[in-house]
């Protein structure tokens, strides 16, 4: 029995091991440093280093997508663009000297308790969604599947890293605290305020990237305000080119399929509409330009963006499409640049939206 038991205790101390070493909790994200190893090895899990950098390019304006504490494409794209903004080689590789210019944009801890809300848990939630868009419509509205998805984007990180920060959390009662990232809350009140008047910190251009899969704004003086990565299109149904111009930005918009857009597993021949809600195809905003079917707008998979290629619009996370919305009114010029997706790489990564 002796036997037994030190063999029980042995495996739980090897079970346990990895998950203490990657410890996710707000002292380990909010003192973690530069390390070299940590930074290029292949962790099984998010890395506290690595969120911790995420959401200080967030806060900073460089949008990494989706923060999940992992290596990925999008935060390489945000930190080359900080990088080359911060005087220093543009590489997309976390460095000593990227991180010690990070952590020079604030001193305000990366992540920070947050008390759930009956608010939160009220909803309401809709928690199955059919795939295919015909379905959807008889739906009232698209909302949240559940409450860890809806804090997990108000908060910009994936409800894997949410569950990875708060381990014993069920996400069940008001009043428990959790840990969250400490990222800025888009003020929507700029929206309508920036329809009558171009507001301080506004932007004047955005130019999107189709080879690079980014959408960049900038201020009167050329100054970048803002760095997203974004869905740019595809080879069936390639983004815009030139230079178009934002007419309106409607929130909470539903959406409307038309037969003639032809999206593959669409058989509608007649139009319908999909509800509102951050699980609409189109998300929490849609940002119009002036040409037939095309606009700026967020997703119900923030976790493909920039992954995935879209059917000719431009997709960012929800939260990125809000922040956008706060910085741009009717006649901002869209400047498209770049190629856009070859053949080879479109057809078996388009996402089912626009």
């Amino acid at each position: 029995m002796r036997l037994v038991a030190i063999a029980a205790s042995f495996i739980l101390m090897l079970l346990a091991g990895p998950a203490l070493s990657a410890q996710l909790d707000t002292q380990s994200i909010n003192t973690a440093t530069f390390s070299a190893k940590d930074i290029r090895g292949k962790p099984r899990g998010p890395r506290a280093s690595l969120v911790k950098a995420q959401i200080l390019l967030d806060r900073a304006g460089y949008s990494p997508g989706e923060i999940d504490g992992r290596h990925g494409d999008n935060f390489a794209k945000a930190l080359a663009a900080f990088q080359a903004d911060h005087g220093l080689p543009s590489t997309g590789e976390l460095d000593q000297a990227s991180w010690d210019s990070l952590a020079g944009t604030t001193q305000e801890p990366a992540v920070t308790d947050y008390e759930i809300t009956r608010q939160d848990l009220r909803g309401p939630f809709t928690k199955r969604i059919p795939v295919k868009f015909e379905a959807m419509a008889h739906l009232r509205r698209l909302g949240y599947r559940n409450v860890e998805e809806e804090l997990a984007e108000k908060f910009h990180i994936s409800p894997e890293l949410l569950k990875a920060m708060n381990p014993r959390e069920r996400f069940k009662k008001p009043g428990d605290t959790i840990t969250v990232a400490a990222v800025a809350q888009p003020d929507l009140a700029r929206v309508k305020a920036n329809r009558q008047a171009p507001l301080p910190g506004s932007a004047t251009r955005l130019e999107i990237d189709k080879d690079r899969l980014t959408l960049k704004a900038f201020d009167a003086t050329g100054r970048l305000l803002h760095f997203f990565p974004a869905s740019v299109g595809s080879e069936d149904k390639p983004a815009p080119s030139g230079t178009l111009e934002i007419e309106r930005v409607n929130l909470k918009p539903d959406y409307t399929y038309n037969p003639k857009y032809a999206f593959k597993g669409v058989k509608a021949r007649h139009p319908f509409t999909i509800a509102p809600g951050p699980n609409n195809p189109v998300g929490l905003v849609w940002i119009d330009l002036n040409a037939e079917g095309d606009g700026i707008h967020g997703t119900p998979d923030p976790g493909r963006i920039s992954k995935r290629y879209s059917h000719g619009c431009i997709r960012l996370t929800n939260w990125d499409a809000l922040t956008l919305a706060t910085l741009v009114r009717q006649g901002v010029p869209v400047t498209f640049i770049g190629n856009g997706p070859q053949p080879a790489a479109a057809d078996p990564t388009v996402d089912k939206a626009d």
